[in-house]
C-alpha cells in the first residue's frame, strides 16, 4: 500500500515539474532565510538582541556581514535557480553575488529609514517609556524592519525570499506587508494585530495605522491577470487610520493630513485634510481641525 501511494505522489510530481529530480538545491531553505533575517536585524540593532557588548572598532559589524553575505548569497542562488523555468539553466552564483552585495549597501540607508520609524513610534504612542523599548518589543517596528529588509530584496527581483520574511514577521505579530508595497518614511503601526497592507500599496511619509487595518484589492477574482495591476490603496503623507478601517482599490487615494475613524469602509478616494467616521451607522466626512 505504501509502494502504491509513493509511487502515486512521485507520478504526480514528475509530470508537473519541468526537473527530472525535485531537489533542495533548487529551493531557498526556509529556516536559513529566517536565521538570516534575525541576524540583519541583530546587526541593525547591535547589542539589543544578542546579549554582547558591542564595540565601535567595527570587528563585530565585519564578522556578522561577512556571515549574512555567504549565507544570503546561497539562498538568493537557490531562489533564483528555483524560478529558472528552463531546467538545464545554469547556477547563477555570480548573479546571486551581485544582487547579495547590492542589497548589503543599502543597510546604511535602510537603518536611517528605520531610526525615523522608531522617532515616530515614540513621538506618536505616550505609552512608550523610551525608543529602547520600542526596538525590544513592539510588534509593529519588529515587522515594519523586515518588511524593509525584505523590500530591498524585493526591488533587486529576487524571488521567494522576500516573502519568506514578512510571512515569518506576520506569524510572529499577526502584520501582514506585502514585501511589495512602498511605504515611506517615520511610518508606525500602533498595536498592530490584524493589519494587512496590499503588494500595490502606496504608503506616503509620517503615516500611522492602528490594529486591524487593511489596505486591500477590491476584488481579486481575475486571478493571475490582475499581476501587475495596480490594486491596492495610495496613503499621501501624515495620514492617520484607526482601527478596523478598511479601503479598498487600486484608484482610492486618501488625501494628504487625513484622519480616517474607526470601523470605516472606503473605495472611493477621500480629498485632502478629510475627516471620515461613522455615523448611524454611514460614513461622515468633515474638515480636520
Amino acid at each position: 500500500m505504501l509502494d502504491s501511494v509513493a509511487s502515486q505522489i512521485i507520478s504526480f510530481h514528475r509530470e508537473n515539474s519541468s526537473n527530472d529530480t525535485l531537489t533542495p538545491h533548487y529551493f531557498p531553505n526556509k529556516e536559513e532565510v529566517i536565521e538570516i533575517t534575525i541576524l540583519l536585524r541583530k546587526l541593525l540593532f547591535p547589542g539589543y538582541f544578542d546579549g554582547k557588548t558591542v564595540t565601535f572598532d567595527g570587528c563585530e559589524m565585519r564578522d556578522m556581514l561577512t556571515e549574512v553575505q555567504y549565507k544570503l548569497r546561497r539562498q538568493i542562488c537557490r531562489a533564483l535557480n528555483a524560478s529558472c523555468e528552463n531546467s538545464s539553466c545554469e547556477k547563477k552564483y555570480s548573479e546571486a553575488d551581485e544582487i547579495c552585495r547590492a542589497f548589503l549597501k543599502k543597510l546604511p540607508i535602510l537603518l536611517k529609514t528605520l531610526m525615523t520609524d522608531i522617532g515616530a513610534a515614540y513621538d506618536g504612542d505616550p505609552a512608550a517609556s523610551s525608543k529602547h523599548e520600542i526596538i525590544f518589543s513592539y510588534p509593529g517596528l519588529f515587522a515594519v524592519t523586515i518588511y524593509r529588509i525584505a523590500h530591498e530584496l524585493h526591488n533587486l527581483s529576487v524571488p521567494l525570499i522576500p516573502r519568506i520574511m514578512t510571512e515569518y514577521a506576520h506569524g510572529k505579530t499577526g502584520i501582514d506587508i506585502n514585501p511589495g508595497a512602498e511605504i515611506g518614511d517615520h511610518f508606525f503601526i500602533d498595536h498592530g494585530t490584524g493589519v494587512v497592507i496590499g503588494e500595490t500599496t502606496i504608503i506616503g511619509n509620517h503615516v500611522k495605522i492602528y490594529q486591524g487595518v487593511t489596505l486591500g484589492g477590491l476584488s481579486t477574482r481575475g486571478g493571475q491577470s490582475l499581476r501587475g495591476v495596480k490594486r491596492h490603496p495610495t496613503i499621501e503623507d501624515e495620514v492617520t487610520i484607526y482601527s478596523g478601517a478598511t479601503i479598498l482599490g487600486g484608484e482610492t487615494i486618501i488625501g494628504k493630513g487625513c484622519v480616517i475613524g474607526g470601523n470605516v469602509f472606503i473605495t472611493q478616494s477621500v480629498p485632502p485634510n478629510t475627516k471620515v467616521y461613522l455615523k448611524n451607522h454611514e460614513p461622515e466626512y468633515t474638515a480636520v481641525k
